[in-house]
């Protein structure tokens, strides 16, 4: 209504340029952009209906409004809070299960706050050594506070830390098996047994999400907050009381928080609860906007003001990485001591057998391949419960790239099949060739060199897309930062002149610079059969490379060239080295589609080859080594 009645004031902000303007209590304009006040006031026809008090409310709301300018009194662990949330919201979009968020996250950020001395302790970090007092207030809602919420009377910086992620739980649900399993762990470890460790919050008064019922005020439960001043001696340099605490806090053995190990929270939870979700496809959705990473922070209420050092905490400026945030994934679990994951068995999607299915769809491959893949998962002993259970409380904790090693399985069974030397393989089509063209009613044979060039084409396509979306991401959030309350309009006018700038070149180009957001799937290419310009060969057979030698099915090619004949020592970070020269053509063409598809480096899939190749081929490697260790003999003497 204010900014309908100010509509008529036309003239430009001195301080931003901008024309929006809206009416203070006491009928002045002020600029909704950088909320300067004007001297201008509006007229009022009738004052009869206002009278004195008028003075009164000219007052408070002024107050409020330099108040709500200087924002919450707000803990970094709030924002990390705040991501993990919108992160959980958005999995849940994804069709993963609600009790992921509810339970399993929730108990897992419970116990980091833990760790990390930062809640749910007697003596947290931000409160030791600070006096405060005792005031009511109501708890009208357990989500993420937001502007619409009834804020009048907000939680204060002490309470909250303690019963922090009270705001992730929404409802209490029914647990299944695996939420009991790690409920009962937490509260029967040693760290809920800790002297200094405060109990549960089951003295609450829990709100389920929709309720309307508010509690009695003789009945509320008093909390300490923290003084007024608190606010003005925290540091200038950032909006947060912590940020610059935090950006120079370095505590041996804490893990300290940051934007990608939201994403490790998250895979693990996805984990726990062994959901259709892998690591790969997790960092993809984060590329293609489904879940919140990038500019995440300007999802956080107005109320929580961000500058300063806060910028270099929660602004992040490239894409989540395979391999740091999977380094990220073994940092959090053991540091949270977590205990052993449920069982990964045969009828669960991150088993091998199911996931290699699942990626010889996705590149087009026969499905009498499935049963060569099963053959060596079950040679290589990869396929076993305990090889596939992460368990951090283990000597070596190390999850299993699950992703990786079905693809890696897949590489092997292509070079078991046609040896992926650049010689037999087009040999191999050759003679597909000639049998489907002679004998166009039977069952096609597979053919190697047309599904080189069906994949390529469909592959480069992809990629292009890829590239281009990747090369117009918009890197700048819509809300902007700042260092300081004073270069806030400054950027702000900046950041409304670039705004302005695109507009009128998108409008000249005739183009947005909008990306389209892709709906999610597992899935990355669509091979439908009644598509005439890209061939599926999911129903291809393998007879033109297998022999039946009694009653078993032998390859035609009797040859197999290891990716690796030595491994690094174990002191290296990586298994072995990567060079495209040493290898063929199609074995790189291979690895390329794949690395692709999961969004990884090349060397780090020919590592997880070579793993699953010296478990195949134990014997052939124990010859290698002993030739290797004679010639250094010989060599000394």
């Amino acid at each position: 209504m204010e900014l309908e009645e100010a509509e008529e004031f036309k003239e430009r902000c001195s301080q931003c340029a901008a024309v929006s303007w809206g009416l203070t209590d006491e009928g002045k304009y002020y600029c909704t952009s950088c909320h300067n006040v004007t001297e201008r006031s509006k007229e009022v026809i009738n004052t009869d209906a206002i009278p004195n008090a008028k003075i009164k409310t000219i007052n408070r709301g002024l107050k409020r409004k330099r108040k709500h300018e200087k924002g919450w009194d707000w803990y970094v662990c709030e924002g990390f809070q705040h991501i993990l949330y919108q992160q959980a919201e958005a999995l849940k979009a994804l069709g993963v299960g609600p009790e992921l968020k509810n339970e399993v996250l929730h108990n897992f950020w419970k116990r980091y706050l833990q760790k990390s001395k930062q809640a749910y302790c007697k003596n947290p970090i931000y409160t030791s050594g600070r006096k405060a007092k005792a005031q009511h207030a109501e708890f009208s809602d357990l989500a993420p506070r937001s502007p619409g919420l009834c804020e009048r009377k907000r939680l204060q910086s002490i309470w909250r830390t303690q019963h922090l992620c009270l705001y992730v739980v929404l409802r209490i649900e029914p647990r299944p098996h695996a939420c009991q399993v790690l409920e009962d762990d937490l509260s029967q470890s040693d760290w809920a047994s800790e002297p200094e460790l405060l109990s549960d919050v089951s003295h609450l008064s829990f709100v389920e999400s929709g309720a309307e019922s508010q509690p009695d005020a003789q009945t509320q439960k008093p909390f300490p907050i923290t003084k007024a001043s608190q606010r003005e001696s925290a540091s200038v340099c950032s909006g947060s009381l912590d940020g610059v605490e935090y950006s120079e806090r370095k505590e041996k053995g804490v893990v300290k928080m940051t934007v990608p190990r939201t994403l490790a929270f998250c895979y693990l939870s996805l984990l726990w609860q062994r959901e259709t979700i892998t690591l790969s496809d997790l960092l993809r959705f984060v590329e293609e906007g489904h879940i919140p990473y990038i500019n995440a922070f300007q999802h956080f209420p107005e109320e929580m003001k961000l500058y300063g050092r806060d910028k270099g905490i929660f602004a992040i400026e490239s894409w989540p990485d395979y391999e740091d945030i999977y380094k990220n994934v073994i940092e959090v679990a053991t540091f949270l001591d977590l205990p052993r994951f449920p069982d990964i068995t045969e009828a669960c999607y991150l088993h091998p057998n199911v996931l290699s299915m699942k990626y010889l769809m996705e590149v087009n491959l026969p499905d009498e391949m499935h049963g060569l893949t099963c053959q060596v998962v079950k040679m290589t002993g990869i396929g076993e419960v305990d090889f596939l259970t992460f368990d951090p409380i283990a000597k070596m904790a190390k999850a299993v790239k699950y992703d990786i090693q079905a693809v890696a399985v897949i590489v092997v069974v292509l070079k078991l099949l046609f040896l992926l030397d650049d010689n037999l393989e087009w040999s191999l089509s050759d003679l597909a060739e000639i049998h489907n063209e002679e004998n166009k009613q039977d069952k096609p044979w597979f053919e190697f060199r047309k599904w080189y060039q069906v994949m390529k084409k469909a592959i480069d396509e992809k990629r292009q897309k890829w590239e281009e979306t990747r090369a117009k991401y918009m890197w700048k959030s819509e809300k902007p930062l700042y260092y300081s309350h004073i270069d806030r309009p400054v950027v702000y006018k900046r950041r409304e002149m670039v705004v302005n700038l695109q507009k009128q070149f998108s409008a000249l180009v005739d183009s947005t610079p909008t990306i389209e957001k892709k709906s999610p799937s597992s899935f990355q290419f669509n091979w439908a059969k009644e598509d005439a310009d890209r061939t599926c060969f999911h129903g291809h057979s393998l007879q033109g490379i297998l022999i039946k030698k009694g009653q078993s099915l032998m390859t035609k090619n009797s040859l197999y060239w290891l990716s690796t004949q030595k491994f690094c020592r174990s002191y290296c970070k990586h298994v072995t080295t990567y060079e495209e020269s040493n290898f063929s053509l199609s074995y790189q063409f291979i690895l390329k589609l794949f690395s692709f598809l999961l969004r990884i480096k090349t060397s780090l899939l020919h590592e997880e080859v070579s793993l699953i190749e010296k478990k195949l081929f134990k014997k052939k490697y124990s010859e290698t080594k002993q030739k290797f260790s004679r010639s250094r003999k010989v060599r000394r003497h």
